[in-house]
């Protein structure tokens, strides 16, 4: 069992795309393909896919509470929460804000009265659906909630309970180095880095080439939407890491169409990946 992911410093450069359509590919093959949507800000492999979401379970953070009858009006927990998530006013008792609330328990910490404890809250839901042969696991932050890793941590716990269920596990993760993505990132075995043949596809590039270096995780280089004449900006890139372009999506009004019509992409370099990631090149 391999886990694989799918990853990429800029946005919109078709992580997405790319994950659904090996995962078909895999399918195709006779495999046992779980597909995971880690993009818990806005996942949308469900969507290229045409697959009905089933929720699962709730995912919860804790946040604290307040026993007002122990509270002193000191004010201390306001000073110490870094998300604003306390206001306190002389003389009042605190005013909280749970939707800003991280649980990170400095609150807890400094108060003097242990006037404040643990409650909790949702912040996200796991999915799960199916389609093409393709198991999908989806994760999605509640609206407004900060913290998307909450609900990544959630999905990576149900991906190591059934992981031995699968021949293949492929992590579609959000754009970007945050939080989110590292911890996307940290239950992959490689990964593929999406991007795209233009300048800011190929800086945000070299972030995630950087990041997956110091998780010292193996990765190769897809440029999607490729067209030919504009290789040596990404390339100039890539060598940089001792890596170069594995495979190259091109630029096609064909592949548009079907993307809008939900059909994943088909074409040669798919299939090169997908026997990548079997271990026949």
């Amino acid at each position: 069992m391999k886990i694989i992911g799918i990853t990429g410093g800029k946005g919109g450069t078709g992580k997405s795309t790319i994950a659904t359509a090996v995962a078909v590919e895999l399918a195709k093959r006779g495999k046992k393909v779980l597909l995971c949507d880690m993009d818990a800000d806005c996942p949308n492999d469900h969507l290229l896919l045409g697959i009905k979401r089933k929720q699962t379970c709730e995912v919860f953070q804790r946040i604290a509470k307040w026993d007002l009858d122990k509270c002193d009006n000191c004010g201390k927990c306001a000073k110490v929460c870094r998300n604003n998530a306390i206001v306190c006013v002389a003389g009042s008792t605190p005013m909280f804000m749970a939707k800003q609330c991280n649980g990170c328990g400095a609150c807890v910490i400094e108060c003097p009265t242990d006037a404040i404890s643990w409650d909790k809250k949702v912040v996200g839901a796991i999915y799960k659906g199916r389609g093409f042969g393709v198991d999908l696991l989806s994760c999605e932050l509640e609206i407004s909630e900060p913290v998307s890793e909450i609900v990544v941590a959630k999905a990576c716990e149900i991906i190591a309970a059934d992981k031995e269920q699968y021949d293949y596990i492929l992590v579609d993760t959000a754009a970007g180095t945050h939080c989110d993505v590292i911890a996307a990132l940290g239950v992959c075995d490689a990964a593929l880095c999406v991007t795209e043949p233009t300048p800011l596809g190929a800086h945000d590039l070299g972030l995630i080439c950087k990041l997956l270096l110091r998780m010292n995780i193996d990765f190769e280089v897809v440029v999607n939407r490729y067209e030919a004449g504009r290789d040596e900006i990404i390339d100039a890139r890539v060598s940089k890491y001792g890596k170069h372009v594995f495979a190259k999506v091109p630029y096609s009004k064909k592949i548009m169409t079907d993307y809008s019509n939900g059909v994943p992409v088909k074409h040669k370099s798919i299939e090169k990946i997908a026997a990548w990631i079997e271990g026949s090149i």
